[in-house]
């Protein structure tokens, strides 16, 4: 086993948070054409948002940069629930669809949730430090 976090795709959250954009991008791909501007593009936008600022956070190498990332991608979970709801209300998607959806959205939420308040207390323990450079282990990144 790897002792070492080396990229962001080590991370499990962001494997999860992965899960899910190939998830909505199935659904994406069935939306009607109508739709191409509106839920398709949003649904988009969120969906890849959600591993993209990840990745963003992840290189800054800084825990509160990577913590305000983190809660971005939160922020496009919760986006994304809202356009499934949408789909959903719209008969573009089956209640079983929504379901696995939200089920896959929370899973990948508590991950990311437990990595945020695993940075924040990393970044409260490095206040009085003078570097505050984020050199995660997965010994420490235990959620």
């Amino acid at each position: 086993m790897k002792n070492k976090i080396d990229s962001f795709e080590d991370l499990k959250y962001w494997q999860a948070c992965r899960v899910v954009r190939n998830f909505a991008s199935d659904i994406i791909k069935r939306l009607p054409y109508e739709e191409r501007n509106a839920l398709k593009d949003g649904m988009r936008r969120s969906s890849r948002s959600i591993t993209e600022n990840i990745a963003e956070g992840f290189g800054r190498y800084h825990f509160g940069e990577n913590l305000q990332f983190c809660r971005i991608s939160r922020g496009s979970l919760h986006e994304l629930i809202d356009q499934l709801i949408t789909s959903m209300d719209e008969k573009y998607i089956s209640n079983k669809e929504y379901t696995k959806g939200k089920e896959l959205i929370n899973s990948a939420m508590a991950l990311l949730n437990g990595y945020i308040n695993y940075l924040q207390k990393a970044k409260a323990s490095t206040k009085s430090k003078k570097f505050n450079i984020l050199k995660e282990d997965l010994a420490t990144y235990n959620i």
